[in-house]
This record gives structure tokens, C-alpha cells and sequence, in this order.
């Protein structure tokens, strides 16, 4: 029997496939569109998907300033940031984060769904967020996806 037909191919920086891709994100849930995000960041739609390696693609969120939370979240969840001095908490509820940047809430979600190692900051570099329908990167031409498409 011949076993080199049966070799594992693992994805590395060369041989990986990454593409530009827009997601319109308004009227989406936050949390849901973060996992979409971060799993098409990690590249696990791909086939030649490599746990320790960056073969995701880099995505452009537009429409953040358009996302929905569900339920009671806008004023019952809080997040808080610590300056590393005593009494130096400050909490902050996603109506507060939303008012003040739109952008850091979908940024906020997504990198909580990321790897807490070297490979996820680095994933997080990947990921551009915009308030309205323009973006920066047009010149890197990139194709419009339908998160409602993946699972």
C-alpha cells in the first residue's frame, strides 16, 4: 500500500490562501457575527484550516455603528477596564462602549472569540472595523460575503 498518498498537509505562511473579504454587519447580532468573524480570521472555512497557523482571511466590517444586542444587554452586562492601581476599576455597560465608539463593540466581541495566545493578537491585526458603508482598503479589492451563508 502506498503511504505517501495518505500524508498530512499542514498549511504554513507561504502556502496560505488568505483573502480580502467585506461583511456588512447591519442589523446583525453582535455575538453572532463575532464567532462568524473570528472563525473566518482563524480560517476555519478552509479546507487546509492549520490550528498554529495565521491561514484566515482579513475582514472589513462595515455598518458597525448598525449591530443589535438582544435582551437586556445594552444596560444589564457590563464590561470593566482596570488601570493597575488601586481603585483603579472602571465599568462600563455596551450602551456606554456603543456611544462612545461603535467600532470598539464589535472589536471587543471578536477578540474575545480569539485564541488568548501569540497567534490570536496576531489574527486580531487582520480585522478592520468601520462605522459607516466606506472602508480603506479598496485596493486591495475585496469580495463581499453573506455571513448568513456560513454555519
Amino acid at each position: 500500500m502506498n503511504t505517501l498518498s495518505y500524508k498530512t498537509v499542514s498549511a504554513n505562511k507561504a502556502t496560505a490562501n488568505k483573502e480580502w473579504v467585506v461583511v456588512d454587519a447591519a442589523d446583525m447580532v453582535v455575538g453572532r457575527l463575532a464567532s462568524k468573524v473570528a472563525k473566518l480570521l482563524r480560517g476555519k472555512y478552509k479546507p487546509n484550516y492549520t490550528p498554529h497557523v495565521d491561514c484566515g482571511d482579513n475582514v472589513i466590517i462595515i455598518n458597525a455603528d448598525k449591530v443589535r444586542l438582544t435582551g437586556n444587554k445594552w444596560e444589564g452586562r457590563t464590561f470593566f477596564y482596570h488601570s493597575g492601581y488601586p481603585g483603579g476599576r472602571t465599568d462600563i455597560t455596551p450602551a456606554q462602549l456603543f456611544a462612545k465608539s461603535p467600532e470598539r463593540l464589535v472589536e471587543r466581541a471578536v477578540k474575545g472569540m480569539l485564541p488568548k495566545t501569540r497567534l490570536g493578537r496576531q489574527l486580531f491585526t487582520n480585522l478592520f472595523v468601520y462605522v459607516g458603508a466606506e472602508h480603506k482598503q479598496e485596493a486591495q479589492k475585496p469580495k463581499t460575503i453573506d455571513l448568513n451563508l456560513y454555519k
